[in-house]
């Protein structure tokens, strides 16, 4: 699109202004580093620009733009495309690879193997309204910088603005996003993204106005640009999950940890209480016990005591009839009866057994008090849970996970225990993410926390990581030693909060 007067206007106010944004400025850092420049040569040759746009990296190596930013038709004559990356790296030649006029995207194709960043699209419903970015190069911010011709094909951050979605309609015979986020010339072919950075359309195009009448914008709608990009089958990132932003993440996190703290509490607290029941109950039983067997063995003693005292009776009358041999048997049977009373009375259970019984009686009984069974060893399948997720460039699959006790997770990843949970960071050296990753076994709960950086942030998280050599499972304390600081050393290179956090509820 042409840029007028009012356009640019419109343009630096809405620069100004974009600090009010409510979105996490990390998130739109994030996308704009997904953003490209497209110049457009004259294939005859020449080193001087006849055209630029922006475009939008779905692919390591594909770009998506507008068709008229790549149309022949529009610069009358055959052209040559160059990409120039927003963050780090050359500008790379490329070529168009499919064009569709009917809803004005294009896809261009990297030369020499070069791979960018992809941007993940939202696939959700776009509601009236809601905030949204328009991320590009319009040239009436590049006149207005003084750049020269030099300084387009160097790596420069995108120009974002901030508007509101104002309502889905059909132009051109195709579906678009109707919004209030300014876009000039060169904007055409860029995103327009959502809080979290996710990508909901392409911008074409803007209403004319007569320097009086409000301005408006139109970006092709995300369906229309994914069933283009499917046919020219490229796998592309997207999610569904609505924008939660950071603060609503945390508030929300501080509230489930509030209530699930009260919810231990009051089970301890029950717990505690019929601890001190069955204790109480044990104890009273052991008294009773002891009380029983002492009244039992003080009547069989006196028992034996009349018996041995019928004996020695006996045994003085068989004397007296001088029948010997039957009075020592009777004077035995008396003698023993009297020793079995003295067992008797001397052995009857002191109440200074009371604690020891009551021990043996709770001995083999469930604690109400114990804690929570560890999360049970072996393969796990860990399932998000949305609630407590902010989802913004990753899709939400199952997780398989195997893991074990000493912190190897799936028999090759050692991760080190730090506060109850076991940690592992990941600095891949293809992606431009670092990942710090949680197990919490009390709770079976496993945690990604995922951190979008730049090339010169990813270039020191790669050089950390490096430091260390952790490629296997040990739990000999020096490899847990070597994970420990590998993570410390990663992490203190880390915003303070991630883009995105996924939690998974592990069984």
């Amino acid at each position: 699109m042409r840029l007028s007067l009012t356009g640019l206007f419109v343009t630096i106010m809405a620069l100004i202004l974009s600090s009010a944004a409510h979105a996490d400025p990390e998130d739109i850092a994030a996308a704009s580093r997904s953003v490209v420049r497209v110049v457009v040569f004259p294939a005859s040759g020449g080193d001087t620009p006849i055209g630029h746009g922006s475009g939008i990296v779905v692919a390591p190596n594909k770009v998506l733009t507008n068709a008229h930013v790549v149309s022949e038709e529009e610069y009358d004559g055959a052209i040559r495309i160059v990409i120039v990356p927003s963050d780090g790296g050359e500008a790379i030649a490329a070529e168009v690879v499919d064009r569709s006029p009917r809803n004005d995207l294009a896809l261009i194709a990297l030369n020499d193997g070069k791979r960018l960043t992809p941007a993940t699209f939202f696939s959700g419903p776009v509601g009236d309204g809601a905030d949204v970015f328009a991320i590009g190069y319009p040239g009436g911010v590049d006149i207005a910088q003084g750049l020269n011709m030099a300084d387009v094909l160097r790596p420069q951050t995108p120009v974002k603005t901030r508007g509101n979605i104002s309502g889905g309609r059909s132009a051109k015979d195709f579906e678009t996003l109707l919004h209030t986020a300014a876009i000039g010339g060169g904007n055409s072919g860029g995103p327009l993204v959502d809080a979290c950075g996710r990508v909901l359309g392409v911008n074409s195009f803007g209403s004319l106005s007569n320097g009086s009448d409000a301005e408006f914008f139109f970006a092709v709608a995300q369906r229309e640009a994914a069933a283009f990009l499917r046919r020219n089958n490229v796998s592309f990132r997207s999610v569904d999950a609505e924008c939660l932003s950071r603060a609503e993440m945390s508030r929300a996190e501080a509230e489930r940890a509030a209530a699930e703290k009260a919810r231990i509490d009051e089970e301890n607290r029950l717990a505690e209480s019929a601890r001190s029941k069955s204790f109480a109950e044990a104890r009273r039983r052991a008294e009773y016990d002891i009380i029983e067997s002492r009244d039992n063995r003080s009547m069989l003693t006196v028992i034996l005591i009349f018996l041995a005292l019928g004996a020695a009776g006996t045994s003085w009358q068989l004397l007296e009839r001088d029948r010997r041999d039957q009075a020592k048997l009777a004077g035995g049977a008396a003698a023993v009866m009297v020793i079995a009373a003295l067992l008797t009375w001397f052995t009857r259970p002191n109440f200074a057994e009371v604690d020891e019984r009551t021990k043996a009686r709770l001995t083999g009984t469930e604690d109400p008090a114990a804690p929570a069974k560890m999360a049970r060893e072996g393969r796990l399948t860990c399932v998000i849970d949305r609630s407590r997720s902010r989802i913004t460039v990753s899709d939400t699959a199952d997780v398989p996970f195997e893991w074990t006790g000493s912190g190897c997770v799936n028999g090759r990843t050692q991760y080190a225990e730090e506060a109850g949970r076991w940690v592992r960071s990941f600095v891949p050296n293809s992606e431009a993410q670092v990942s710090v990753t949680s197990f919490q076994p009390d709770s079976s709960t496993y945690r990604i926390e995922r951190h979008l950086l730049g090339s010169e942030a990813m270039q020191k998280a790669r050089a950390a990581r490096k430091q260390y050599d952790v490629k296997s499972c040990s739990a000999d304390p020096a490899m847990l030693e070597k994970v420990a600081s590998m993570n410390a050393a990663v992490r203190q290179l880390l915003p303070q909060q991630p883009n995105e956090l996924l939690v998974f509820k592990c069984n």
